[in-house]
């Protein structure tokens, strides 16, 4: 008695998987991308603002953003819960100094403010207005500091907080290089996906590509993103793929 096993919820013992869905989307416009109908989402984006993107990096990451805040636009009209699709902003930087760093995650941290010391700046909260949300991101200016992705993964927690119970929880991370720490990294991703479904945009070959398939919810190639170079983020197929991946509800005008 009590001497069987059990294989564990992730082993290959106990799941099989079956592809789908393999053939891209097409949209019809060459500047569109996919629109996301679903409105029972609450999602978080996280925009890197570390010094490694450089400006024109920088530049390509606001382009990029703006067009994932147009694929939630012009979804107007409740579901049937009475629910609107929810997108918050977060801008993450960090400290230039280790001080600065142990100053942000110290027994004292509620006295630090946040935007200016940790460069962890909330653009907005979660929002139903997709038009005010870009004008917000366009007013943005680059923090060139260092990257704290741990603490943005964090505030992503707290802001989801603030969403509704009903809804799906998703977080977008774009980063375009190493975090200053791998493991308090590793223990933010944790942490939050028990909150949320967590989907990563690597961009550059500077991105730890293997730990981030780790930080990622399950099925990795469901929710990590690779981008080659800046430019290509800029592209209406990034954020179509994006949309394809974390909508289940998308806009009729597309083909598969």
């Amino acid at each position: 008695m009590g001497e069987g096993k059990c294989p564990g919820r992730w082993s290959s013992k106990r799941l099989q998987y079956q592809q789908c869905n393999t053939l891209r989307c097409v949209v019809l416009g060459e500047n569109e991308t996919l629109k996301c109908n679903n409105r029972e989402l609450d999602v978080v984006l996280l925009l890197d603002g570390s010094g490694s993107l450089g400006q024109a990096g920088w530049a390509s990451e606001i382009v990029a953003a703006k067009k994932f805040v147009d694929a939630f636009a012009g979804t107007g009209g409740l579901s049937s819960h009475g629910l609107r699709a929810n997108l918050a902003v977060i801008l993450y930087s960090g400290p230039r100094t280790w001080s600065g760093v142990y100053k942000c995650f110290g027994k004292n941290r509620q006295n630090v403010n946040m935007e200016t010391e940790c460069k962890i700046k909330t653009v907005t909260h979660f929002e139903q207005d997709m038009a005010k949300v870009k004008a917000e991101i366009g007013k943005l200016t680059w923090p060139k500091g260092s990257t704290l992705t741990s603490l943005a993964l964090l505030s992503a927690y707290s802001e989801l907080q603030l969403g509704r119970k009903d809804a799906k929880s998703i977080v977008v991370t774009i980063t375009d290089g190493r975090p200053l720490s791998y493991r308090a990294t590793g223990m933010a991703s944790r942490y939050l996906r028990r909150k949320a479904r967590l989907v990563w945009v690597p961009v550059t070959s500077h991105a730890p590509l293997w730990r981030i398939k780790r930080w990622a919810t399950r099925r990795w190639k469901e929710n990590v993103v690779k981008v080659d170079t800046f430019k290509d983020l800029e592209k209406p197929e990034l954020v179509t793929h994006l949309i394809a991946n974390i909508c289940p509800t998308l806009k009729a005008y597309h083909e598969h």
